[in-house]
Formats: structure tokens, sequence, C-alpha cells
């Protein structure tokens, strides 16, 4: 990588407008940021493409799906798994991802437990060994019905990248599983009988009695403590939302219902939904449109949660379903979530910001990914 680099007829999308200029790197930095054109030999001629900030992922499992790639198929090497995973971050434009890593479960027989210590290790490994593409850190998603969370946590939560924290509750009845039915057409794939539910939901709701409140409370506590961002997961009711503000919590990550969205508003929480919401037209669990709390001024910031791909898409969805401007599409998949998660360095394009770009062709409508910076390297 040199140590200067230029982009020249771009249409450059900066916080609030798109410019038609050019961009110099220096480094791993933004130097400049101007409108027109350059004569410097040697810039690279962009051919009138989007260069955008690299995007930033706060919640994704998708390397789940690469340490598990079938039921019962654990990957020989997590580190082969977590470049797999990466490649498609990358890919899809990302140069920031929190890996969230499930820290407990709420069903029976979940892999998550198996596979914890050892996605934790493949995304430390591979930022020793400098062999991401994209920018790689770990979100702790802990599941505050599961007995042995506490213990889990105080494993975990002081180890290298940790740097983002959830609290959920999936047990059923609650937040997302709230309704019974569509809970039970999630759990079809396994076989569930009627009865073999029933004692599921009861042997759930027993612990959640038991346990959530207390480890709530303790993971609060250690994040506190340690000076971590924290999220709230699926809020559904006001009541909800006012528990994550006591707590000192200031994302509503994922809210089921516009009621906790607006609530969220009112208590000035940063509302992130999930970007597949928006790319299929609706959630696939029945809970409240992405699209419409856009419309309705609820919406800062997207996470493609299992779909790397769905960012950027949802970008240009939004743009074209509700006119929502391209810079502000833009800012929910980067400056938003850099603020939400406390990253001053990266999410816009000015200077003295970590040279993380992408580039991005328009073809009827659909954004495709040129190009890809991290800090000024070149990786996609």
């Amino acid at each position: 990588m040199s140590a200067e680099q230029i982009f020249k007829n771009a249409r450059i999308v900066l916080r609030d407008e798109i410019i038609e200029g050019t961009v110099q790197l220096n480094g791993t930095q933004i130097a400049d940021v101007s409108s027109g054109t350059t004569s410097v030999s040697g810039a690279s001629d962009l051919e009138g493409d989007y260069l955008m900030p690299g995007l930033i992922e706060m919640h994704t499992d998708h390397m789940e799906k690469h340490m598990v790639p079938r039921p019962g198929v654990h990957w020989p090497d997590p580190v082969a798994a977590a470049l797999a995973h990466d490649v498609q971050v990358a890919g899809a434009g990302i140069t920031t991802v929190y890996d969230a890593i499930s820290v407990g479960t709420y069903r029976e027989g979940s892999v998550r437990k198996a596979i914890l210590q050892r996605a934790i290790d493949a995304v430390n490994d591979g930022k020793a060994k400098d062999v991401f593409r994209a920018d790689h850190l770990i979100h702790l998603r802990c599941e505050v019905s599961d007995p042995d969370l506490v213990d889990l946590a105080e494993d975990f939560i002081d180890l290298p990248n940790v740097a983002l924290v959830s609290v959920m509750d999936h047990t059923p009845g609650q937040r997302q599983w709230r309704d019974l039915s569509k809970m039970k057409q999630f759990h079809s794939a396994d076989d569930m009988s009627d009865d073999a539910l029933q004692a599921y939901v009861q042997e759930r709701v027993e612990l959640q009695a038991q346990y959530a409140s207390a480890h709530r409370h303790a993971v609060v506590q250690m994040c506190q403590q340690r000076g971590l961002p924290m999220a709230s997961h699926d809020d559904t009711t006001p009541e909800h939302v006012r528990e994550a503000v006591a707590d000192g919590i200031v994302i509503s990550e994922f809210p089921t219902t516009r009621e906790a969205a607006e609530a969220a508003r009112e208590k000035g929480m940063m509302i992130i939904m999930g970007a597949p919401n928006v790319v299929r037209g609706g959630s696939h669990s029945g809970n409240v449109s992405a699209i419409d709390l856009a419309e309705a001024g609820l919406l800062d910031g997207l996470s493609s949660d299992y779909v790397p791909s769905s960012l950027l898409q949802a970008v240009f969805q939004l743009n074209g379903r509700i006119d929502l401007p391209i810079p502000e599409g833009v800012a929910t998949v980067s400056a938003n979530i850099a603020e939400a998660v406390g990253l001053d360095d990266r999410g816009e394009i000015a200077p003295d910001r970590r040279a993380d770009l992408i580039r991005v062709k328009a073809i009827e409508d659909m954004p495709v990914v040129r190009e890809v910076w991290r800090e000024g390297r070149r990786v996609v």
C-alpha cells in the first residue's frame, strides 16, 4: 500500500450530501475530500461510481453458519470458519463487524454453548494473525434466563476485542416470542410434539422467573464497571424501554412493536432494526416493519443480522420505497452505528477518519460492491 492514494471522478457520499469529487488518502487515514477532479497522475478513476464509508455491522450471528454449516457438523478449524464468514462480510462492504456470539442459550440442544469458546478464540486468533479483511470485534449476546449466564459472562467479558454487550430474553411469552404460535412455527423444524413444546415452555418460564432479573442486573453491572456499551434486545413494551434506560442502556436493538420504538425515541435511545426486515418488506417473525418505522422517523441504524449483503441493499430499498436520501440511508449503516457503539474514528468520509471505504456501482437500483478498502488497504 502506498502512503498516498487518490480517488477521482467519484460520487462521494458524505454525511449529509453527495458530491462529485476527489478523495485523498494518506496511509490509513483520509487526508482530504474535495469537489471536482484532479490532474494528479496516478489517481484512480472511479468512473462515477459511489464512494461510501465502509459499513459497520453491530450484530451479526452469520459466523455461526460457518462454524456449524449443517446440524451436527462442527467445522474443524474455527479460524477457517471465521475466514469464510469474513470474506462474505467484506464482500458486502462491511469494514467493521461486531460478531454477535451467544453467551447462554434459550433452546435445549442449541450448539451455541458448544461453539462459544471456539468462536471467540477464532475472532481473537484471526485478528492477532492479521488474516481478516474486515475489522472484527466481539458482541456478547447474553441470554438472561440461562442458569450459566453469569459464570460464562465473567469468563469472557474481559477477553480482547469484546466491545459490545446485549441483554436478551427469549423466554416463550416474552418479547420476540410473545406470540407462542410464532414460536411454535420456529421450532417446527425440531419435530417437537405439542407435549414436548408445552414442557419446553414450562421449563423456560420457570428458569426465567428464577434467573432473568438477577442475571440482567449482574451483566449490567459488569458492563458499567468496564465502560462497555450495552444494547437492549427485542424491546416490546414501554416498560422494557424504561428498564433499559434505568440500566444505562442507550441502544434499542430490534424493537418488536411501534409502541416500543416510540418509547425508545422519547427516551433518546438509538433504534436499530434488521436490514433483512427492510429488504423482505417486513419481519420474518411478524414484528413491526422496519420500513414503517423509517417512514415515521423511528429508525437510526440497521443490522444485517443473518444476511451480510442486506445492509447495502436496505439503503437502496429505503431510497426506492420511501425516498429516503442515500446519505441518510448510508448513515444508518455507518455513521449512526459508529455513534451508537462509541467508534469516533470511522463511519464517514471526512479528513482524519479511518480510510475505510467502499466503491459501489448501482445497476438497476441493485448495489454492487466493486472495491473495498480498510485503513487504506484494498481488501476486496
